[in-house]
């Protein structure tokens, strides 16, 4: 029965097929998703009053932990945060969260 449901579901095209599609991407109106990321990076390129996403994330000095392993989940709010990520602190350099950027460092107290 369930698999009846998602053949049915995939045919009337709220789900998509897992048969992979080498078109040309468009959305509902068309216009081709390529054209899309261009354009809207352009926009975002040439306004340079605003500082990028990344330039924000490097202001943020480096967060210190007291032990080896720091656990990361972005946000206290859970609903503006990232699934939780354990950063193992062992090297010298400061080690960066794969979700969301920010560094941390060992806190030595000697």
């Amino acid at each position: 029965m369930a698999s009846n449901l998602m053949k049915a579901l995939i045919r009337s095209q709220i789900l998509p097929s897992s048969r992979r599609n080498f078109s040309v991407a468009t959305t509902q109106l068309g216009i081709p998703t390529d054209d899309l990321v261009g354009n809207h990076t352009t926009k975002w390129m040439q306004d340079r009053s605003k500082k990028s996403p990344m330039e924000l994330i490097s202001e943020v000095p480096p967060i210190k932990v007291d032990g080896r392993i720091a656990a990361c989940e972005g946000d206290t709010n859970p609903a503006l945060g990232h699934p939780i990520e354990f950063i193992c602190l062992d090297l010298e350099e400061p080690a960066i969260c794969k979700y969301c950027g920010l560094r941390y460092v060992q806190d030595h107290h000697h």
